[in-house]
């Protein structure tokens, strides 16, 4: 089965955008990894694209952009994703988010009743990812 997701360790982040309603995470350049059905190689990506969470509390201070996130986790219900996101992701119920940023830039944490992704344009290709 073909499948992609975001790393999130070298994504970066150039603006955060908070209102009492949403939360909004704007990637300049999601880091996006796609494995294809039957292929020993993996591939790599990037795409802009929104991280939006709906009717968000926000814990401590948001970062300020630009700034590059090292991982974290995204909690979907009863599932955790770490350093990753899946793609597509449109997901409501028990929803948080914790992400390390770069530079010493505050950790990004929220919780939500729902979270999506919102990919722009399309994807560029990067290379191959081989296993040397």
């Amino acid at each position: 089965m073909d499948s992609s997701s975001i790393q999130l360790a070298g994504s970066e982040i150039d603006a955060v955008e908070y209102r009492q309603e949403r939360l909004r995470i704007h990637f300049s350049r999601a880091i996006i990894i796609k494995t294809m059905t039957g292929s020993v190689e993996k591939t790599l990506w990037w795409q802009a694209g929104d991280l939006v969470l709906d009717e968000p509390e926000i814990e401590g201070v948001l970062p300020r952009g630009p700034v590059t996130c090292m991982g974290g986790d995204i909690d979907d219900n009863i599932y955790t994703y770490r350093d990753m996101i899946p793609l597509p992701l449109d997901s409501r119920g028990a929803i948080g988010l914790s992400l390390r940023l770069a530079d010493d830039a505050p950790r990004l944490v929220a919780r939500g009743r729902a979270i999506r992704l919102e990919m722009q344009e399309t994807p560029k290709y990067q290379r191959h990812i081989r296993d040397d």
